[in-house]
């Protein structure tokens, strides 16, 4: 009999697991699978247990919101063979739920999981020893994600990152950085700050924001990011921005990011397959919603079609 190890956070997204659970169990079942469940009790819980248990199952799956799904995979990188995976979404926000188009019904997500067709997707390689699956940030903001109470999450939903952030706005710190990219698009200009052959950028500065994501959507917002994204292309996208001179700089920069006014001199767009980057302080980094660590030195690699997610139900 195939065998199946389901994760799931029990807190995550009001808790709305509780109404469903007894229903996701039964498609499991119906499904041929005999079934493993893994309560999640603390951080890195469902990392542990993707580890310990992922190898002797035929499918996993995890339940809820981006973080627990950020260490269910990075549990199943340690493995030297990985199972497909299910994600059956139940936090506040939900980006890479949405990026790859899996419900946020919950029945339906389950249903995917068991009956879907495996989708590859590229897996971010954080300082060798870390994973993310969307977004691996510093800067302006980013604290929000990870600091925001689990409580106020769930009473408040997305509303309750744009709270947090309102409070962060009169302490935007700035970063002298060092950016190195493996290489550089055609059609993106490099600034005069910038150096190097084509195949490579050298950004340096100070710097209060910068984001590498796979994904089609980040705290819910869709205009961060292009939508011409493919998660399984072996490229991030990365978006810097520059320590603004004015509030009107501030407000230029917003202006173009959101509301896609004319190109702005304090922010970098480009695709890359790898990064390296150099601070003359300590940052705190933020990986899928979650805490990664405090660094001066970033390395980054992009793990082409690393995970097989289960995603769709092919129509009869």
């Amino acid at each position: 009999m195939k065998k199946i190890l389901f994760i799931f956070n029990p807190r995550s997204g009001k808790a709305q697991i509780r109404n469903k659970l007894l229903d996701i169990l039964d498609i499991f079942t119906k499904a041929g699978y005999e079934l493993s469940v893994h309560v999640t009790q603390r951080c890195g819980d469902a990392m542990e247990a993707a580890a310990e248990y992922g190898g002797n199952a035929d499918l996993v799956v995890c339940s809820g919101g981006d973080g627990t799904l950020n260490e269910t995979i990075s549990g199943l990188m340690k493995l030297d063979h990985l199972p497909n995976l299910g994600y059956i979404p139940a936090g506040s926000t939900n980006d890479f739920a949405s990026s790859l188009k899996i419900s946020k019904n919950m029945i339906r997500a389950a249903e995917a999981a068991v009956y879907g067709e495996p989708f590859p997707i590229d897996i971010g390689c954080f300082c060798e020893d870390r994973h993310f699956v969307y977004i691996a940030a510093f800067g302006a903001f980013t604290e929000v994600s990870y600091l925001t109470p689990q409580d106020k999450k769930n009473v408040l939903g997305h509303q309750a990152y744009m709270l947090e952030g309102m409070k962060s706005l009169a302490s935007i710190k700035s970063y002298g950085m060092k950016i190195e990219c493996e290489e550089l698009p055609a059609g993106i200009p490099l600034y005069p700050e910038s150096v190097g052959k084509k195949e490579e950028m050298i950004l340096e500065g100070e710097f209060i924001f910068g984001m590498i994501t796979n994904t089609i959507s980040v705290g819910g917002f869709k205009g961060l990011v292009t939508q011409d994204v493919a998660l399984d292309d072996g490229e991030f996208e990365v978006l810097l921005i520059r320590t603004p001179k004015t509030p009107l700089d501030l407000t230029n920069i917003i202006n173009y990011m959101f509301l896609k006014e004319e190109p702005n001199e304090y922010v970098h767009k480009f695709r890359t397959r790898s990064l390296r980057i150099l601070s003359e302080e300590p940052i705190d980094w933020v990986l899928d919603g979650e805490f990664g660590g405090t660094k001066r030195e970033v390395n980054i690699i992009n793990l082409k079609k690393r995970i097989q997610i289960m995603r769709k139900v092919p129509k009869k």
